[in-house]
């Protein structure tokens, strides 16, 4: 996960969780706790916890794009399920 290629955050992020917006998701993104490759699905996605400018832990999930990297879901806190699939234990919210 080079920290110099291009992220973009999907638009639906802010969308779907107001208190995310685009800066967080980067700054976590660029500090990084936790990160995996998620094989299995039509595309192989990224997950990654990392922690914004204001301290939250913030889950995200992307996919490798041209250039870059697309974040298609961002959430906090993260869920036990994306905290466990990390190899962290705790969590704020329950995972699906």
């Amino acid at each position: 996960m080079p920290a110099r290629e291009l992220l973009r955050v999907h638009e639906r992020v802010s969308k779907r969780h107001p208190e995310i917006n685009d800066r967080d998701v980067a700054q976590a993104w660029n500090f990084p706790l936790a990160s995996a490759v998620r094989h299995g699905g039509a595309f192989d996605d990224y997950v990654v916890v990392g922690a914004d400018g204001r301290g939250r832990l913030i889950e995200m999930i992307a996919v490798r794009e041209e250039g870059g990297w697309l974040v298609y879901h961002a959430n906090t806190p993260p869920t036990k399920r994306v905290l466990n699939e990390l190899g962290l234990r705790g969590g704020g919210r329950r995972g699906a």
